[in-house]
């Protein structure tokens, strides 16, 4: 009987060493690719063990970043790209080659211990892809059983538009048109497989949209004597990240999975971003990574209001400034580090480091939105290709947009490329900024508040 206690102690001791493992307070960082300056992965992979990372999101399942991770101990997350969620879902064949040929042969030797399939798929426009999502995994996750790689875990990353409301915390609602068909079925998976709701949450875009509502020190868990109180759960509030997250578990406990934890695949503060940006800078960025790494890091975990204690596992993004991301500037500005490997500003995802140990930060300058006019322009060096194809798409979109430089036109002089894109940029982008037009043009554009009409020739403006 005693032998028989010892190796149901010992079994019980390797579970619970496991699990601890699995849910330990570390963080991590992603890493993306989208630049065309980027240190090769041996170097990043030598960059992220500076930064004292425990865990790393990548968002393919590249061979070489892989390779370069072999031997390390980082927890690494890999994920199926969404194109090949639909034929996956339909067909377990293909899941196991995709698991056999991305996975197998870097396990266990590089620590991959998470697999998402798709990203922010229910952000996405209506479309088969969403109901053929948790099937998809259900496949993975076969494959994964299949082929022996029992520590890791199947999920899919969700941005917090998963929600219809959220506001207060205990109103957590998930959409209607995705709570049974998807939300349902994938909480019963994760529920069943003791995986986890992977999130995508920044308190920046929420704070950014209502920068007169939403008190700026409470998004950057930096609030010394504000806090919200729930009026329904009594639960009060000091930071809006901890709203946020406790908006999912209420979401979740409405439709009857109220114990399937949370962890957090991505939220960061950009560091940089356009005129029209508020609140993207250095001091801000810097403030609300070394909270989070703080909140996330501690012993013992605090967890959030409505599950105090609890671990939630957390990935800062980014590791780089990614200059070929698409979107407004911010995107391109999320990174811990330049792309040449020096610190965007001093960061130690340990939480090792105490705030007095880093050097002081720059003084931040847009936390108040900016008035007045802005335009969009050329803002790098660009062939005469590359311009000519922005240009088009630019006076291709209709609205007589670009009129005014066609011969004869108030703006057709001089009769530059140059002048006639930036004539175009900021005609679009004044025509159709209100449905969602950006001043991007693939990396050539940029917003100033600089007015470059002249003479007769008047360019349009965005006013904010």
């Amino acid at each position: 009987m005693g032998c028989l206690t010892t190796l149901l102690l010992l079994s019980f001791l390797a579970c619970a060493s496991f699990s601890s493992a699995e849910i330990s307070s570390h963080v991590g960082v992603c890493y993306g690719q989208l630049g065309n300056n980027l240190p090769v992965p041996t170097k990043s992979v030598d960059l992220i063990k500076g930064l004292k990372a425990k865990r790393i999101k990548i968002y393919d399942a590249n061979p070489e970043i892989l390779k370069a991770l072999k031997g390390t101990d980082l927890q690494v997350t890999v994920m199926v790209p969404n194109e090949l969620i639909n034929n996956i879902s339909t067909s377990q064949t293909l899941a196991d080659q995709w698991v056999e040929t991305n996975v197998v042969p870097f396990y266990p030797d590089t620590m991959i211990r998470y697999l998402l399939v798709g990203n922010e798929i229910l952000s996405n426009p209506p479309n088969t892809t969403w109901f053929n999502l948790v099937p998809a995994i259900r496949k993975i996750r076969y494959s994964v059983k299949k082929f022996g790689l029992g520590k890791i875990k199947v999920g899919t990353p969700l941005a917090i538009d998963m929600l219809e409301s959220s506001y207060p915390p205990s109103n957590g609602t998930f959409r209607s048109d995705i709570s049974e068909k998807v939300m349902k079925p994938l909480l019963h998976f994760l529920n069943r497989t003791k995986s986890f709701l992977f999130i995508d949450v920044y308190p920046y875009f929420a704070w950014a949209a209502q920068p007169t509502v939403i008190n700026l020190d409470y998004a950057l868990l930096d609030s010394k004597n504000i806090t919200v109180t729930d009026p329904d759960s009594g639960l009060t509030y000091t930071n809006l990240l901890d709203q946020m997250i406790d908006a999912v578990y209420f979401a979740m406990k409405r439709v009857g999975y109220p114990d399937v934890r949370v962890f957090i695949v991505e939220t960061g503060w950009p560091n940089a971003g356009g005129v029209d940006q508020i609140g993207a800078n250095i001091y801000n960025a810097a403030t609300y990574n070394r909270n989070v790494i703080k909140k996330f890091t501690a012993k013992p975990p605090v967890g959030t209001p409505a599950k105090p204690g609890v671990v939630v596992p957390t990935l800062l993004f980014a590791l780089y400034n990614e200059n070929q991301k698409p979107g407004p500037g911010t995107e391109r500005h999320f990174g811990l580090l330049h792309p040449n490997g020096t610190n965007v500003y001093g960061i130690d995802l340990s939480g090792r480091t105490a705030a007095s140990e880093y050097k002081p930060l720059p003084r931040p300058r847009n936390n108040e939105p900016y008035k007045g006019k802005i335009w969009c322009v050329v803002g790098r060096k660009a062939n005469a290709t590359e311009l000519g194809g922005a240009l088009a798409y630019a006076c291709g979109q209709g609205n007589r947009t670009c009129d005014d430089i066609r011969p004869g036109g108030k703006c057709y002089k001089p009769s530059s490329l140059v002048s006639h894109v930036n004539y175009a940029f900021s005609s679009y982008w004044a025509q159709f900024k209100s449905s969602g037009g950006t001043c991007y043009f693939n990396g050539l554009a940029i917003p100033t508040k600089k007015d470059p009409s002249y003479g007769s020739c008047k360019f349009p403006s965005v006013t904010l």
